[in-house]
């Protein structure tokens, strides 16, 4: 074998949602906080992004996580998440993605029928609590970062659609909510598409008109992701809804989006459509789901926020490696606009 780098990679993917795990080749990078070591990694070392998810080992909907040593001496590990045009303080997909991997492969000690977990990510610590039977972990229920509504039914000007009322929230990554019904969708699968190309031209315009910025940290701004939501319904006690979550740089999110689901139970929270303690069921465009709820009240900066739980499942899928031939031509990979926007 000539490789001049190899990574293991363990294939995972939460609800649909692919977050691969490289449990090996990156020892750790300098970094007190996992922020840092974040943005150590974003700003010397993103060749290991473009090489695992850029083609031609990576396509637009795969992410990644690198599992680091945490910098909390309290915490079972630290992880960072990579995605294809950022590196984002939290992800609740993933999440669950490391958590199943550390646990299934026994790089951390499973317990039955309950391993309770201290993840360290960039955007704080994650309290899990993994729920194990016969060597699988059945469900990941994590306790995200305090999220909050930045915007609350405000209005946007965007090319080609004129004035839309948006919300806009922060839960572990940055959101800009809008009604899928009012836009002309149903969230089903053949929509991603158009939902794409007109979350594209959305997030733009937000971007544009509104600010959107952590008031603790300001190096986290502007939105990330456009969530097109469906209406809310209660059904057999419990309160549901479908989402849509146009990622990045501009495809759907398989999962229901476990950030985007914090983000909405925040914006739910202020409006008044959800008492602290109802569950909420989250559906994707390809009817997975997460389970979650508002558990307490917070404060971020001078902004009112909630804590929230949310419970899923992942599936490993492949364990291997990733290497580099030291002439291959696309050390970094590549991307063409006709799959990557």
């Amino acid at each position: 074998m000539r490789w001049s780098r190899t990574f293991t990679v363990v294939g995972c993917h939460a609800e649909g949602e692919v977050g691969n795990v490289i449990t090996g080749g990156v020892m750790d990078v300098p970094g007190k906080t996992m922020f840092e070591k974040k943005e150590y990694l974003q700003e010397h070392m993103d060749d290991i992004r473009g090489l695992v998810l850029f083609e031609p080992r990576g396509a637009p909907y795969v992410n990644a996580n690198i599992i680091l040593p945490p910098c909390d001496s309290s915490a079972d590990l630290g992880y960072v998440i990579l995605e294809s045009t950022e590196y984002p303080p939290m992800s609740g997909s993933n999440t669950i993605c490391v958590a199943t991997v550390a646990l299934e492969t026994g790089m951390v000690s499973m317990k039955e029928p309950e391993t309770l977990l201290r993840m360290e990510a960039p955007a704080g610590m994650i309290e899990v609590r993994c729920l194990c039977e016969n060597g699988k972990v059945k469900q990941v229920e994590f306790t995200n970062v305090p999220a909050f509504a930045v915007h609350l039914d405000t209005p946007v000007e965007v090319e080609g659609l004129g004035t839309i009322t948006v919300d806009t929230s922060y839960g572990g990554m940055t959101f800009a909510h809008v009604n899928a019904r009012a836009l002309g969708f149903s969230i089903t699968p053949d929509e991603a598409h158009q939902m794409s190309l007109m979350g594209q031209r959305i997030k733009k315009a937000v971007n544009e008109q509104l600010e959107v910025v952590h008031p603790e940290n300001a190096k986290i701004r502007d939105v990330s992701n456009v969530i097109f939501e469906g209406p809310i319904e209660r059904i057999d006690g419990r309160v549901e809804s479908v989402n849509g979550t146009v990622c990045l740089h501009g495809r759907l999110d398989r999962s229901p989006t476990g950030t985007g689901t914090t983000g909405r139970l925040a914006v739910m929270s202020a409006k008044g459509q959800i008492a602290k303690g109802e569950l909420f069921r989250n559906k994707s465009i390809i009817g997975t789901h997460f389970d979650s709820r508002v558990i307490a009240n917070a404060r971020v900066g001078e902004r009112d926020a909630v804590v929230v739980t949310i419970a899923g499942q992942a599936w490993i899928t492949s364990i291997g490696q990733h290497g580099l031939d030291p002439i291959d031509p696309y050390p970094r990979g590549h991307r063409l606009s006709d799959v990557w926007f």
